[in-house]
């Protein structure tokens, strides 16, 4: 199945996608995930909660994150060529860090960039997805933790990153998770993902998940010995080559074929 996240006439609701024309469509309305708190309270607590809904485009839609997770848990120099670009050495084990939920973006939004750093870096990933709680994780049960895949933007400030040493300020700031804009359990990761990252329509990044460094079953069995993954948190799974600064106003989109396009744009954060 493939859902996504989206407000319609004020309020949030989660739809089944479908294909249609060649173009992805929400069909019919679907329950949320158990870990949606803030929607399930919301829900029962609205009288109109339930309405007839006509299939829409989900171009049309005001598209949200698709998930809601307690934690971002992200995967750093997981391709090669990506670490031989910044000039690093090839990791022994996988490297993980962490963005907070507040990191978290819509499709469409705007990437605000910190007025204190001069370099705002892309990073087009594919995410997983958890989907049940699960902790020491054996390899060879992988498929089990997952509920779906989606797309993600590992927005960076490469400066900072580069001057503190440790990724939290560089990769925490707020809008710099963009995710989306849906889910799904439909795609054969073991056959490998292409992803791609354009800037204002320039193909910058172009890489299969074949090429990861760590597998996903090495890398959750890696993640959930230290700590527990729980039902709607996300993994994002490195990028590929390519990456570089962004220009305000720059348009950045990141496709993988059968999750769709996240696009965002950036702007200079003027709070």
């Amino acid at each position: 199945m493939k859902y996504c996240r989206f407000q319609f006439e004020n309020q949030i609701h989660y739809g089944s996608v479908e294909s249609r024309d060649g173009e992805p469509w929400i069909m019919d309305l679907i329950a949320a995930p158990k870990e949606d708190l803030a929607f399930r309270l919301e829900h029962e607590c609205a009288s109109s909660a339930s309405f007839d809904f006509e299939p829409m485009p989900m171009s049309a839609a005001g598209l949200l994150a698709p998930v809601t997770p307690s934690k971002i848990v992200c995967i750093g120099r997981n391709y090669r060529d990506h670490v031989k670009e910044l000039g690093h050495e090839l990791p022994a084990e996988p490297l993980f860090f962490l963005k907070p939920p507040s990191s978290l973006l819509k499709p469409g939004g705007v990437v605000c960039m910190p007025a204190i750093s001069a370099r705002v870096d892309y990073e087009g990933e594919l995410a997983l997805v958890i989907g049940r709680r699960v902790r020491h994780l054996k390899p060879e049960d992988w498929r089990s933790a997952l509920r779906g895949l989606t797309l993600a933007n590992d927005v960076t400030a490469r400066d900072l990153q580069n001057k503190d040493g440790q990724w939290t300020r560089a990769k925490g700031f707020d809008t710099f998770c963009p995710v989306g804009p849906l889910v799904s359990d439909e795609l054969d990761l073991e056959a490998g993902l292409t992803i791609e990252t354009r800037v204002n329509g320039e193909l910058r990044q172009h890489g299969s998940t074949l090429d990861f460094i760590f597998a996903v079953p090495q890398l959750l069995a890696h993640i959930t010995a230290a700590f527990t993954l729980e039902p709607g948190d996300l993994v994002l799974t490195g990028t590929p080559a390519g990456v570089g600064p962004l220009q305000p106003g720059d348009r950045v989109e990141i496709g993988i074929p059968g999750l769709g396009v996240l696009t965002n744009t950036f702007q200079p954060d003027e709070a």
